[in-house]
């Protein structure tokens, strides 16, 4: 199994343009099998949660190739409803076929998602708001059915603005007969990317970054090209990983528009941050401040896939931190690994209350999700000494070969096998 080995203790430099948003791929590769035309997509990153998706088109029929990070996928000769067990479980975003699937073929049997284990991920919001379209919902041990001899376009509130049942509901109401809105819907700019990828292929949908969605439906959709928007979390880590081990970096393809709380959080930690059109540039060569009380909750606030990571900048900084995690209840498990590297953190429940210290020390630590990994990658850069990441496959699920990633911009990070020879050879 791979890990990662970095020297740290060197500020980051240089300039690194940003991967395209797999929050955003995901989806749209899901919705692609509405039409049986052919669709191009750019700007598709390498990953394995890419790899995972294509895997299960390819299952279902699709014609599906990828080349550098453009992927084109032929839904013509797609002739299955049916989305395997074995696949389901490597990828929670395999949920999103169930949208598409209802709404092309009528019908659709899935399996209990997998994923990062970062808590408890209820699917009922999806299940719920397809049967407000006319879906009928059968569940027999971990297999989910659904089926509707039509979908009727419908109001549907959801309780909570969950990402993946706003993205799914879309989905099934581009090809329902009617109207449907969607209120209390997430904001997420992955939700806009994918209104503005149906609309492209001839759906019609409006509303996506408020919290009211509207969808018309259409008889019929029709292949198209498109181009992912970048990834806002990819660009976050980088920006924190700039400010822990204060160094100067400038990232190309990003949109702030984005990220602009954590930019705010940043700021008021005594990061200097410049925009300039599709171009951020992050410096930071002072010891950061601590920021009194940071909340994660859904778009547009602080979101919860960069806490762990700006958890490993206020670990550094001058004073006392609180995080609350109001999304995943699990999202606490990387801090037992950064308290191995020397952080002063203490865990009361939903809130981890940070204490700054002036260095963290090199440790074996272990990636037990995705954003976890990542925090852990940026406590190994800051680090004195030498850092040993394991189960590095969590962090390829989301970010393109982190290693080369941050050796672009002068860390000394290298994976697995090449990095154990060298230390048999030295004895080490």
């Amino acid at each position: 199994m791979d890990k990662l080995v970095i020297e740290g203790g060197r500020p980051l430099s240089g300039t690194i343009r940003i991967q395209g948003a797999k929050n955003a791929a995901l989806p749209i590769m899901a919705a692609a099998i509405l039409t049986d035309g052919v669709i191009q997509l750019d700007r598709i990153p390498k990953l394995l949660d890419i790899d995972v998706m294509l895997n299960i088109l390819r299952r279902l029929g699709c014609r599906a190739t990828q080349e550098g990070h453009t992927v084109i996928l032929d839904n013509n000769h797609i002739h299955g409803s049916h989305v395997p067990e074995e696949l389901m479980r490597q990828m929670r975003s395999s949920i999103f076929l169930m949208g598409s699937l209802l709404a092309r073929f009528k019908e659709v049997h899935i399996y209990q998602p997998g994923g990062c284990a970062i808590g408890e991920r209820k699917i009922d919001l999806h299940l719920r708001g397809l049967q407000s379209l006319g879906a009928k919902l059968e569940i027999v041990g971990n297999r989910i059915s659904c089926t509707a001899e039509r979908l009727i376009g419908n109001d549907v509130h959801l309780d909570f603005p969950s990402v993946g049942a706003t993205e799914n509901i879309m989905m099934a109401a581009v090809l329902a007969e009617g109207r449907t809105v969607i209120t209390n819907a997430a904001r997420e700019p992955e939700i806009t990317d994918l209104q503005n990828f149906l609309n492209a292929m001839g759906a019609n949908v409006s509303g996506a970054g408020s919290d009211t969605i509207i969808i018309e439906g259409v008889e019929k959709l029709h292949g198209c090209r498109y181009e992912i928007i970048p990834d806002r979390i990819v660009t976050g880590t980088i920006m924190i990983a700039a400010a822990a081990t204060r160094g100067a970096v400038t990232l190309m393809n990003a949109d702030a528009t984005h990220l602009t709380s954590l930019i705010h959080i940043l700021r008021r930690a005594g990061v200097q941050i410049a925009i300039s059109n599709d171009i951020i540039n992050v410096t930071s060569f002072g010891r950061a401040k601590a920021v009194e009380r940071i909340v994660t909750s859904p778009y547009p606030a602080f979101p919860t896939d960069l806490q762990s990571q700006l958890m490993v900048l206020l670990s550094l900084a001058d004073g006392v931190s609180t995080m609350k995690e109001t999304v995943f209840e699990g999202r606490f498990k990387h801090v037992d690994e950064l308290t191995r590297m020397g952080a002063d953190i203490r865990v009361d429940l939903s809130s981890a209350f940070v204490k700054g210290t002036p260095r963290l020390y090199g440790a074996t630590v272990e990636a037990t999700d995705l954003r976890a990994g990542a925090a852990l990658v940026i406590a190994g850069l800051a680090a004195q000494g030498r850092t040993v990441v394991e189960h590095v496959h969590h962090i390829d699920r989301g970010y393109e070969r982190i290693e080369q990633l941050f050796s672009k911009l002068g860390a000394n990070i290298k994976r697995g096998s090449a990095v154990a020879k060298l230390d048999f050879a030295n004895g080490g």
